[in-house]
């Protein structure tokens, strides 16, 4: 089945304008980008990138800041624990590459807190090299288009990269296209709950439309627990305490975060378990 030729035309025509989608947008910054899309979505990414890159715009630079800069520069992003991992990964660019991003697939693999998705991104769309791109969007639509099926189930890193290497084509370019193309088509028309079948420009040989759309009964992914009142929550309350303070901040405040005390406790501690707050004599601070 050929979706590459319709959804290359279709993404030349149709694909958001962003930031790291223009010519010119480096290495660097295309890893970083990536990274920041984990689980975040495009509008809120889009604004913290451009002052991250501004602030540090090379690997060197971001080195060079202490780790808590970082974190504190991750504001509300989620997940601040992504930023102390581009602070490793800019310190190994540093101190192993010369300050420039690697190109090799396993180089970038190597690098600290880059997982298969971001190094493989960062190697198509920042070097066009012919590698599969798999994330949470471009298994739905393999999984409708190709297999036929609503849903993707639990990943799987070699079905999945087999799964979406088998729709690359050769040419590099019209691999790379390939790879965003797929993607974007995940993000705003093959969508989980509302898909624009209508608008899809591979409607016509989706299995997962011929077949009529039929139920999804396979095995589902572990669903994440909801936010509010979670320690993920608590552990943004006291990440909030922390970032606002130039000076370390005390048991006694963030004990106002959250009342119950060993929910509260638990999260903090996790925390310093993760490297994102530091005990002092004087109370708690991002990492120096």
């Amino acid at each position: 089945m050929d979706i590459a030729t319709p959804l290359g035309e279709w993404f030349n025509r149709e694909g958001r304008d962003l930031p790291w989608r223009r010519p010119g947008f480096g290495a660097w910054g295309i890893l970083v980008s990536e990274v920041m899309l984990q689980q975040t979505p495009v509008a809120r990414v889009i604004p913290r990138l451009a002052e991250w890159l501004a602030r540090w715009p090379t690997p060197a630079d971001l080195a060079s800041a202490p780790p808590g800069d970082a974190v504190r520069a991750w504001d509300r992003l989620g997940y601040p624990r992504r930023a102390l991992r581009l602070h490793a990964a800019a310190t190994a660019i540093t101190e192993e590459h010369g300050g420039v991003v690697p190109r090799d697939l396993d180089a970038l693999l190597a690098l600290p807190g880059i997982g298969e998705y971001t190094a493989r991104a960062v190697a198509a769309f920042a070097f066009g090299d012919r590698h599969p791109v798999v994330d949470t969007n471009v298994r739905r639509v393999l999984a409708r288009a190709i297999a036929g099926q609503g849903e993707p189930g639990p990943p799987s890193t070699r079905r999945d990269l087999a799964a979406m290497e088998s729709v690359l084509p050769e040419n590099l370019d019209a691999a790379r296209l390939t790879n965003a193309a797929v993607m974007e088509l995940g993000a705003v028309i093959c969508t989980a709950r509302s898909p624009r079948c209508d608008a899809c420009p591979i409607s016509d040989v989706c299995r997962w439309r011929a077949a009529g759309y039929p139920p999804y009964k396979g095995t589902r992914a572990t669903v994440q627990p909801r936010f509010e009142g979670s320690d993920r929550h608590v552990r943004g309350l006291i990440m909030a305490e922390l970032r606002a303070s130039e000076i370390p901040v005390t048991a006694t405040e963030i004990a106002r975060v959250w009342a119950d005390d060993a929910q509260r406790d638990r999260a903090l501690q996790s925390l310093i378990a993760d490297g994102l707050a530091e005990p002092t004599q004087d109370g708690f601070t991002l990492p120096a």
